[in-house]
């Protein structure tokens, strides 16, 4: 069975496309759950109307599928609690002079 931590080290690197930073250190990943072969995946964009959505959901699904014993990804997109720069880890903050 894949672990939590094979999961967040695929998702780190996914990047923003927009921003070109990880998806896990701009914080949009809220939730990582594994069970058997299934990964749910909770999480948001920086904006409801992200145009890059499909291209970061694309790219989760191609990442994390490659992690041995993955056969399904579920990806939960919310917006409660809204995505703020704040969730960043804080050294992207830093490098951002945020």
């Amino acid at each position: 069975m894949p672990s939590k931590q094979e999961v967040l080290k695929a998702l780190k690197a996914v990047k923003d496309p927009e921003i070109g930073e990880s998806i896990v250190d701009m914080g949009l990943v809220y939730d990582v759950k594994v069970v058997k072969d299934s990964v749910k995946i909770r999480m948001t964009y920086t904006s409801m109307f992200c145009p890059m959505a499909g291209f970061i959901d694309a790219d989760i699904r191609k990442k994390v599928r490659k992690i041995k014993g993955v056969k399904k990804v579920d990806i939960d997109v919310v917006f409660d609690p809204p995505w703020s720069p704040e969730r960043m880890s804080p050294e992207l903050r830093a490098e951002m002079g945020i």
